[in-house]
């Protein structure tokens, strides 16, 4: 196993790596809407921290020169389902063509109170 790190993508708030690389999967940990630059959570509403997060994962990889299309699952965390449309809707500008699987879940909480949190499984 591999761990994967840049500065393109937030460091991590506990312990865990943004990122690990076993055999040919990669599995990026849960990205809320921190600023890699600043390491603050941003705020903001849905649609801009829905965008923070995809640039995050666009950040990491891009560290291991791979690109969304090689995203083969995601799994987003909603904190109020009604926000699922305009999460929807960022989320498409980074999966045009080509688009994986996915599931999105509503929960209770989100650390940082952030609204929504995207993970990925991306295939080498």
């Amino acid at each position: 196993m591999q761990m994967i790190e840049t500065d393109k993508a937030p460091k991590a708030i506990g312990p865990y790596s943004q990122a690990v690389r076993h055999d040919n999967l990669i599995f990026i940990s849960g990205q809320i809407a921190i600023d890699p630059k600043t390491q603050e959570f941003i705020g903001g509403d849905i649609k801009q921290q829905t965008r923070r997060i995809m640039e995050n994962i666009k950040g990491i990889l891009e560290e291991v020169n791979l690109n969304f299309n090689h995203i083969l699952k995601t799994t987003i965390y909603l904190k109020n389902i009604e926000d699922f449309p305009a999460v929807n809707e960022v989320y498409g500008e980074y999966f045009t063509d080509y688009k994986p699987a996915r599931a999105t879940i509503e929960v209770s909480n989100l650390p940082k109170g952030a609204l929504v949190e995207i993970e990925a499984i991306v295939g080498i």
